[in-house]
Parts: structure tokens; sequence; C-alpha cells
């Protein structure tokens, strides 16, 4: 970014325009189509959306979380939510287990078929990612990560950091 001919230092960034930042909320847009390009196609050759990508990214990074769990993280309806693991469970990618301590918990584990479509999945996204970083640089991806990180709620950042903390 320029303005007068001269480069714009990391402190000018605490000024933005609203322009400035409309370019950014539009550049986000425009990632986020990129980003979810990849696994969109594999999802639609079998079948399936968006929320059940979520779904089993987020049964992935924690096997066993319970389904109300997964809700709280996904912010969607029991309904909605129910629909999607219902698909998921019948066509064998997650199993529901019934919780031992409390038997009206439902575990959700990824079968073999289930952690196979996860890694399609997310091998496409990290392709995406790491080429992205790798061009923009490391100084960059912390940025990024501090920026994306400062914009969660903090319901959603209290997730994030119970989902980092496991690897």
């Amino acid at each position: 970014m320029s303005d007068g001919g001269r480069q714009s230092s990391g402190e000018d960034l605490l000024f933005l325009t609203d322009d400035q930042l409309r370019k950014g909320i539009e550049a986000m847009f425009f990632a986020y189509r990129g980003f979810t390009a990849d696994p969109d196609r594999i999802l639609a050759d079998k079948g399936y959306g968006r929320a059940h990508h979520r779904a089993i990214h987020f049964i992935n990074r924690a096997p066993g979380t319970t389904v109300n769990n997964l809700l709280s993280i996904l912010g969607v309806t029991k309904q909605s939510l129910n629909r999607v693991l219902r698909t998921l469970i019948e066509d064998g990618l997650v199993e529901s287990r019934v919780g031992s301590r409390d038997k009206r918990e439902r575990h959700l584990f990824l079968t073999e078929d289930g952690a196979a479509l996860e890694r399609e999945l997310s091998t496409a996204q990290r392709e995406r990612m790491r080429g992205a970083f790798r061009q923009a640089g490391p100084a960059a991806v912390s940025g990024f990560k501090q920026v994306l990180e400062a914009m969660m709620d903090a319901e959603m950042r209290r997730h994030y950091t119970r989902l980092k903390e496991h690897g």
C-alpha cells in the first residue's frame, strides 16, 4: 500500500480508512472462496457440503468430542447438526458412541473412511495455505494469525486455544 509515494509502515495500519478496511474485507471474501474451492469440489463429488466438512474437521481435531461440544464450536442448531451427523454416520464416516460416564452423551469419532476423507480435504487446504505462507513470509504469517485471533469472539477464542493445545 502506498500513500503519497511512501510505503506504509506497520504503524500506519493502526489508522486504516474505511476504503482500506473494505478492501481487506473483500480480500477475505475472495481468499475464503479460494480456501474452500478445492474441498467444495471434493465434497460435491460425494454429495456433501461445508457443514459436513466442518463436522469432519472438528471431530478429527478432537476425537471423542461430544455432540454438545460440536454444537458449541460450530454454532449451528441441534437440528442442523443432527442432519449432518446422521448422514455421516449412515455413510460410515463417523461413529457415535454412548458416553461411559453419562449415557446421554454421544461421543463422536471418525471411522477409517472418515479419516481418509478428512485427510483429502485438509491436504488441499494445507497446500493452499503453505503456498500462501511461503509467498508472504514469516512476518506476514505471524501478523495474519494475530489478526485472525483478534477477530475471534471470546468463546471462539477459547475453543481455538483448546484445539491449539491438542497440537
